[in-house]
């Protein structure tokens, strides 16, 4: 379980003030793939980030049971002038996982080719989100954090990683960020809605998906 308790956290941007969660308390439970819904600036990739621990909530807590991936999709994990393959060796033993069958294991899924041994650098946003991508499906964590990156890559791509992270949610629990209602509904099977810095469980999907556009139909002010 995932438990925010009394957590605050602001952004001021331009001399404008952004409140992403006023003062919110509420456990996300452990066993399901929860889609987090909300309008574009609503804080859900900054929630993610609070989560793994990348940015910090003004007040209160955020406790974790088990382990937790970085968001997936934010790539500032990876060192830009180490190659792919020397980013993934060096979060092998940061993580304890055999450096071997990780390297082998993205290597293969992430189907960048020669890119792999090259600078991080010179990836495409694209292939840097396989990257992270396929280095997370082959790390075990509690809780996976994923922002939007099923959506990357070819047809056949998206596919395979649907396929992969829909495997790995037999066994573990995820807060999944996406703005397509379809992908949200293939992979998760409960919501949480933010709005205007406040959230809301719904352990109905479809219930959770209908607030979430009916705020989208609404102004926001």
């Amino acid at each position: 379980m995932i438990r925010f308790k009394n957590v605050l956290k602001t952004f001021y941007l331009k001399g404008s003030r952004t409140t992403i969660s006023d003062n919110v308390t509420l456990n996300f439970p452990a066993g399901k793939s929860i889609a987090l819904l909300g309008r574009n600036g609503a804080g859900k990739s900054s929630l993610l980030q609070m989560i793994a621990g990348t940015i910090q909530p003004d007040r209160g807590t955020i406790e974790i049971d088990g382990t937790v991936s970085w968001p997936v999709g934010f790539m500032g994990s990876f060192h830009r002038d180490l190659t792919g393959a020397q980013n993934i060796r060096f979060l092998a033993r940061v993580y304890g996982v055999d450096t071997e069958e990780l390297i082998d294991f993205v290597e293969d899924f992430a189907e960048l080719g020669g890119h792999f041994r090259q600078p991080v650098h010179t990836y495409s946003s694209g292939m840097r989100s396989r990257l992270g991508f396929a280095c997370s499906m082959g790390i075990h964590f509690d809780w996976y954090l994923v922002d939007e990156v099923t959506a990357v890559g070819d047809a056949a791509f998206k596919e395979k990683s649907e396929a992969i992270f829909l495997d790995r949610m037999a066994s573990c629990s995820s807060l999944f960020v996406s703005h397509s209602m379809a992908g949200v509904r293939r992979v998760c099977n409960a919501a949480v809605v933010l709005e205007k810095g406040s959230m809301r469980y719904y352990r109905d999907l479809d219930e959770g998906i209908e607030r979430h556009e009916r705020n989208m139909r609404r102004r926001p002010g």
